[in-house]
């Protein structure tokens, strides 16, 4: 069953106009929309879109899609991964608004100007990032400059959908901040992840704490020696620093006594690709 959560119509229907004056929110049976013939991505990743049924089955559908009436029924004019997820979670009806006009590349032009500048909860604002991404088949630096963010922001932004769902619920209601959940995807285990947000929400953890918590718990999930490391050596927080700033990404270097790694994070398979080719040229 959707979660209906306050202010969700008012926010996104103020990114499309004229949509929220004619019919507002309504819910529409998922089978009755038909998919979009213009819809420019035809893949959607699998891993991605089962993440965003989880969510949905947990804080229910945080960005209504959009629909048009056609031949009795509706046409899907944006929303086409929500819906497939949605579907996925097995929703009978999904949040949407029915827009009469059929000028489908004007509203995404509106979306992608206006979505930035609007009263958006950090998941509802990764949901739309995402979105964009989807219906517009554009790459995050493409839609980073159009939205007036940088890259890591927007891909950081998207990454807050991968947290589990009942962390995403304390993001949802506050009891976490944006700056507390994009520190909690330092860690690979969900459930490490529930744990530290059950602890920021209880004893009211500053985004600082939470992130020297990190990385105790993730030296904690290395082997022995690694547990008995010595405190960062503050030559690896510049190699840190360096290499994020040239990947435009967060790494982390993480050293025992006589070996380390370096983890390389990424938002996607285009990001990944885009950091590969960062590190090795072209070729």
């Amino acid at each position: 069953m959707t979660t209906q959560r306050g202010g969700l119509g008012r926010g996104l229907s103020a990114l499309i106009p004229g949509a929220a004056d004619e019919t507002g929110l309504i819910e529409v049976p998922v089978n009755a929309v038909s998919p979009n013939p213009r819809q420019p991505r035809q893949s959607f990743d699998e891993e991605s879109l089962e993440a965003l049924a989880r969510s949905i089955r947990e804080v229910g559908v945080l960005q209504p899609i959009v629909v048009r009436v056609l031949n009795g029924g509706y046409e899907l004019v944006a929303g086409e991964r929500r819906l497939r997820a949605a579907k996925l979670a097995g929703l009978a009806t999904i949040p949407s608004i029915i827009r009469t006009t059929d000028d489908t590349e004007s509203l995404r032009e509106a979306l992608i100007e206006n979505i930035h500048r609007q009263d958006l909860g950090a998941l509802e604002q990764a949901a739309a990032f995402q979105e964009l991404l989807e219906d517009l088949g554009v790459t995050q630096e493409v839609l980073a400059e159009r939205l007036g963010h940088s890259r890591p922001y927007v891909t950081n932004t998207i990454r807050l959908l991968q947290l589990p769902g009942e962390v995403q619920r304390l993001l949802a209601e506050g009891s976490v901040t944006a700056g507390h959940a994009r520190a909690l995807l330092g860690l690979d285990d969900a459930d490490a992840q529930l744990t530290l947000a059950l602890r920021i929400a209880a004893e009211g953890l500053s985004v600082r704490q939470t992130e020297e918590l990190v990385r105790t718990y993730a030296a904690l999930g290395e082997p022995r020696a690694a547990r008995e490391a010595p405190p960062p050596d503050p030559k690896l927080l510049q190699y840190e620093e360096a290499l994020a700033e040239t990947l435009d990404t967060r790494v982390h270097i993480q050293r025992a006594r006589r070996k380390g790694k370096i983890v390389i994070e990424f938002g996607s398979k285009t990001d990944l690709g885009r950091i590969v080719t960062r590190i090795v040229g072209e070729a």
